[in-house]
């Protein structure tokens, strides 16, 4: 890790139109279970001032940290080392005197950069072919970003981050009224066409890969095209994108191997039209938290330490892991990414009138047996509760044993409870090998509902990249890869660094007028 050569966490585009977003002024009256029920929510039109509104609960920033000199912002979406590898462009129709075109979200300015013009008739055929209103969110990586401080590990970080930055974009969409689906025929190659990425002039391993493109649409409609047909795709190859990319680091460490995953793990087009059906059930509870949708996406925050002692009552703890479940109409799960790959293995430390212990929350009880044959024979797999997914394996206090698979970090230990996401790995992946980012997307996924839950519950959660995998699968039993350990979370009372100064997300464009912040 070379801090001379330490990437700017924010691209931009240089010789292109910026159209300023307002920031909003009074937050939307949403409770917490506003976040994820669709029925609660009224429709609201797609219009600039919504659309930012959308990105700002989202992508935006969400506040600055300083300590001894230094100065850092922090994003509504969460990022392995805060570095941030996302990148979000938008394809957005005519709204009022605004050409539509493809535009690239800047965080720090909270602005489009217009990349591309889209003549008003593109969007007449797009309408047709996808029988819905909206417009699009195309998401990328630039994997430097993390390779930077994580090396190989690079490649695995982003696709979390994205799948954190996809649960995101559906928290907030939802909000609104509007629904998030993924588009799941739509090729690497035909992202790179409709962004114009063959027409970049990348600075030399700082180019952007491309991830995934959705429909943003109302909640009460269904896309009906999962591609983009031929003809739309050749009006993109000939329309003119605009702006030199920002160079973001001196000097650049070449990770060949990212390069190799990334290419053998690309997303050609397919003939998958089958629409996953998730469980219709509703959630097993339903407390209302104390604060607001917007409060509990806006004051999220990474848990840095534990402070050893915090408990969560079993409902709570009930509450965080249901909301994990794939459901029909619920958010983030129902973008159509797929069947639910992952299960939850749990080291439950300090929830009451529950045993400490190893649990086991399926999240697609298709592999209940699968799972089962897979895991050691003295597991007890009995269910906790009649019709929830939670079985009880083996009674003990097993705090060291999640520090020592967390690389010995005290946050899992010291915690309520930690978990190890346990992913149906190698079948899907030698069906489709692009399942291997889906899978880290899924987890990612997993990972944003369970820093909001634990937000509107009172305590603080984090994301733990660094684990050791094979002491993992031994405590469980796994072997082969069947199974595969993908990524950890800790849940509990957080201790808070007191000498950091914090100062809001956007005073930084105070000194701007009304007019030039809504564009």
């Amino acid at each position: 890790m070379d801090w001379a050569t330490q990437p700017d966490p924010f691209r931009s585009y240089k010789r292109v139109e910026i159209i300023s977003l307002r920031l909003q002024e009074t937050d939307r009256n949403a409770s917490h279970l506003d976040l994820y029920e669709r029925t609660r929510n009224p429709f609201c039109r797609f219009n600039l001032e919504n659309i930012a509104a959308f990105m700002e609960l989202s992508l935006g920033l969400s506040a600055w940290k300083s300590f001894a000199g230094n100065r850092w912002a922090l994003r509504i979406n969460p990022s392995s080392g805060n570095l941030h590898p996302t990148e979000s462009y938008l394809l957005l129709p005519p709204i009022h005197s605004t050409m539509g075109g493809v535009f690239h979200y800047h965080p720090y300015w909270h602005a489009l950069e217009r990349r591309a013009d889209l003549p008003e008739r593109i969007w007449k055929r797009l309408y047709a072919h996808f029988q819905c209103d909206g417009f699009l969110i195309a998401l990328t990586s630039i994997f430097w970003r993390e390779s930077w401080k994580y090396g190989e590990r690079a490649f695995r970080y982003c696709n979390h981050d994205l799948g954190h930055a996809l649960a995101a974009l559906s928290f907030s969409a939802n909000l609104l009224g509007w629904k998030v689906t993924y588009l799941k025929n739509v090729s690497d190659d035909d992202i790179d066409t409709l962004l114009g990425f063959r027409k970049s002039s990348w600075v030399q391993g700082e180019g952007e890969c491309s991830e995934l493109v959705c429909m943003i649409h109302g909640a009460e409609h269904t896309v009906k095209g999962q591609e983009f047909p031929r003809e739309l795709l050749d009006e993109f190859r000939q329309t003119s994108f605009y702006g030199i990319p920002n160079q973001l680091s001196s000097d650049h460490a070449n990770w060949e191997i990212i390069s190799k995953v990334a290419i053998a793990t690309n997303k050609t087009k397919s003939a998958d039209r089958e629409m996953k059906r998730y469980r219709t059930t509703p959630y097993s509870r339903k407390a209302q938290s104390l604060l607001s949708a917007t409060q509990i996406i806006r004051q999220r925050r990474s848990l840095l330490a534990c402070d050893g002692k915090t408990s969560i009552s079993m409902n709570q703890f009930f509450e965080m892991i249901d909301k994990t479940l794939p459901r029909e109409s619920c958010v983030p799960f129902d973008i159509s990414l797929g069947e639910s790959q992952l299960h939850l293995f749990l080291f439950v430390h300090r929830v009451t009138n529950l045993s400490p212990g190893l649990y086991y929350f399926v999240r697609n009880e298709n592999q209940l047996e699968e799972l089962k044959t897979n895991s050691r024979k003295d597991f007890a797999w009995q269910l906790v509760e009649a019709g929830f997914p939670l079985y009880f394996l083996l009674k003990g206090n097993f705090q060291r044993e999640a520090t020592l698979v967390s690389c010995n970090q005290s946050i899992a230990g010291d915690s309520a409870f930690s978990l190890g996401m346990i992913a149906h790995f190698r079948t899907p992946i030698e069906t489709d090998p692009h399942m291997y980012r889906r899978l880290f997307w899924e987890s990612g996924m997993i990972g944003q509902a369970l820093y909001l839950e634990a937000e509107a519950h009172g305590v603080r959660s984090t994301g733990i990249g660094c684990f050791f995998d094979d002491p993992v699968h031994e405590i469980i039993g796994l072997r082969g890869n069947d199974f595969q350990d993908l990524y950890h979370f800790t849940v509990g009372g957080p201790v808070d660094d007191q000498r950091l100064e914090t100062n809001p997300p956007y005073r930084h464009l105070e000194h701007l007028s009304y007019s030039s912040r809504a564009g």
